[in-house]
């Protein structure tokens, strides 16, 4: 990701701004509120797309539920009539290839197109160790629409698609030693349709519809040390949304109502193959199944004014969410621009009341009354919604119709913040929420838009993220249990803590045939505890063991524990211990 101010972290997971799996993918109008990074859903292909925007501010009122950051993706279109088609290859290092093909027919009042892509590499997750064991993956994906102008007013749009990902999870050492083989996978089934009627030239009425099926496997095959892991874990979504939009004078108007019904199945077990790595008093076997429906509903009402030099987008959204908890949320939004043709400057501001609803991944497995047989000793909290004030000030400057300067500074306060734990030594995450968090930053972003042949930028971000005690959601065992009961007061820094982060990239175009490219990237780094010694961590057999204090050979280290201050003041909630 070139944005400034979004960190790669844990298997290419995307976090904008300090935020915990709060990124939400608009695909053709359809939002996917989901985890979509590598190990959790199958990958949204780049040769499949028109055009990307990316907001990490100012939002319409239309979109909310995960609102660390937008990503509007459109799908291609080949407008021109006639056949139209591509077939793209490419490698690289870690034996690394991919390809892409696609057709299209297009005629007077219809348009179909097929493709399809895979790839396969050996450099899938983020490894555990600098050895890289056993990380191999490959994906693959097929993709078909259909779109036909009914008449000089209605247009029906369908599509299909679906994508598969399979791949083994990265070893430790001393896990590669053993022989492990741990398999992952991800499939995706999404159909959708749109519906538009041009109620008349200046207002417009838009239908959509999607349904999805999306599940995500793992299975330790082969000698799994400390621990077997197994995953089914299913969901069945059926969304809908109707929108309004009509321009009258100055100002353009937008009301809308979608509904969204998540049919969740989790299926889970493991067995402990080596109990000397786990707390005193670990069950050695588990299993658990559940189901449970996850119910959404929103309203939302928008207007965008432009006066003079002046612009100004004002909404409300209304919200509804159901799951293990019962909660409504009314959240306005302002943005304010203020533009100088003189001097090619632009200036905006904007304020957003955000409500995020908590991940569902393994929230019924968290949550469910039989995963305190775990540990005699365990603390279990319903997962709060998180609700927050962003604000961003900043401005863009052109220059000589060939650069673009770009500059925000920013401040989000949210409450019943949203994170994630890991279950034992599994690689199963799930939501966990401290009281409030505070980010802060400036971010920076030049870009040379055309120079002669060149083309490139070059972006900055300064960024602090802090997490406030106590917890207030999610599930803990062991001595964490301790800790959470323990730690309600003081603050730490967040896993997305990274202070500063640079981004570069130049293109030339040698002939109208070859471009040349490169980049480069650097990052201050992010926060860690760590349990072993100096010396331990200096000596690369025991590199992979950047773990927490109570998970002593996790299976991923990119679940960073945060640095706490202990507190001898009782939790305000009650801990359970059973007996």
């Amino acid at each position: 990701m070139s944005q400034p101010g979004w960190l790669y972290e844990g298997n290419a997971v995307l976090h904008p701004r300090g935020s915990e799996y709060q990124t939400q993918f608009v695909i053709d109008g359809i939002p996917l509120t989901d985890n979509r990074s590598p190990s959790f859903g199958p990958e949204i292909g780049a040769d499949d797309l028109e055009s990307i925007s990316v907001y990490t501010a100012g939002f319409p009122a239309e979109y909310g539920r995960k609102m660390g950051g937008v990503v509007e993706l459109n799908t291609r279109r080949q407008t021109d009539p006639g056949p139209h088609g591509e077939f793209v290859l490419s490698g690289g290092s870690y034996d690394t290839m991919s390809g892409y093909g696609r057709l299209q027919e297009t005629r007077a009042h219809d348009s179909v197109s097929v493709s399809a892509s895979g790839s396969r590499t050996d450099h899938y997750l983020n490894p555990v160790v600098p050895h890289n064991f056993n990380n191999t993956g490959t994906s693959a994906g097929l993709a078909a629409s259909y779109e036909r102008d009914l008449n000089r007013r209605d247009r029906l749009e369908v599509s299909v698609r679906r994508q598969i990902s399979r791949y083994r999870i990265p070893n430790e050492l001393i896990q590669q030693q053993a022989g492990q083989v741990q398999n992952g996978g991800t499939f995706e089934t999404l159909g959708s349709i749109h519906f538009q009627h041009v109620a008349s030239p200046d207002s417009l009425i838009l239908l959509s519809g999607m349904l999805r099926s999306n599940s995500k496997r793992l299975e330790s095959n082969r000698n799994p040390t400390p621990i077997a892991a197994f995953l089914n874990n299913k969901f069945t979504e059926g969304y809908f949304k109707a929108t309004y939009s009509v321009h009258h004078g100055r100002h353009l108007f937008k009301a809308g109502l979608e509904s969204d019904v998540s049919f969740l199945r989790e299926s889970f077990r493991y067995s402990i193959t080596n109990p000397e790595q786990f707390e005193p008093g670990t069950a050695p076997e588990l299993s658990f199944a559940d189901a449970r429906p996850d119910l959404e509903q929103s309203a939302f009402i928008e207007d965008l004014a432009r006066l003079g030099n002046w612009t100004a987008s004002l909404g409300l959204r209304w919200d509804h969410y159901q799951l293990l908890l019962n909660r409504y949320a009314l959240s306005p939004r302002i943005t304010i621009g203020r533009g100088f043709p003189g001097q090619n400057l632009v200036l905006h501001a904007s304020y957003d009341r955000v409500f995020q609803t908590p991940s569902f991944e393994n929230i019924l497995l968290s949550s469910s009354s039989a995963i305190s047989s775990i540990n005699d000793e365990f603390l279990r909290l319903p997962v709060q919604p998180s609700t927050g004030d962003d604000f961003e000030v900043g401005l863009t400057k052109g220059f000589l119709n060939h650069m673009r300067l770009d500059l925000a500074t920013y401040r989000r306060h949210a409450r019943n913040s949203a994170d994630d734990d890991q279950l034992l030594n599994t690689g199963i995450s799930y939501p966990i929420a401290f009281d409030r968090s505070i980010v802060y930053g400036a971010e920076g972003k030049l870009q040379v838009i055309s120079a002669g042949p060149l083309s490139g930028f070059v972006s900055y971000s300064y960024m602090v993220a802090m997490e406030w005690f106590p917890v207030t959601g999610g599930l803990f065992l062991g001595q964490d249990t301790q800790n959470a009961a323990s730690e309600v007061t003081g603050h730490f820094p967040a896993t997305q803590d990274q202070r500063n982060t640079v981004a570069t990239r130049c293109e030339s175009r040698v002939t109208s045939r070859l471009r040349l490219a490169a980049g480069a990237s650097f990052g201050s780094g992010l926060p860690f505890e760590y349990g072993g010694t100096r010396d331990e961590a200096m000596g690369s057999h025991r590199s992979s063991q950047l773990h927490s204090r109570s998970h002593p050979a996790p299976v991923r280290t990119e679940h960073l524990v945060k640095c706490r201050v202990l507190s001898p003041r009782p939790f305000p909630v009650q801990s359970a211990r059973r007996c």
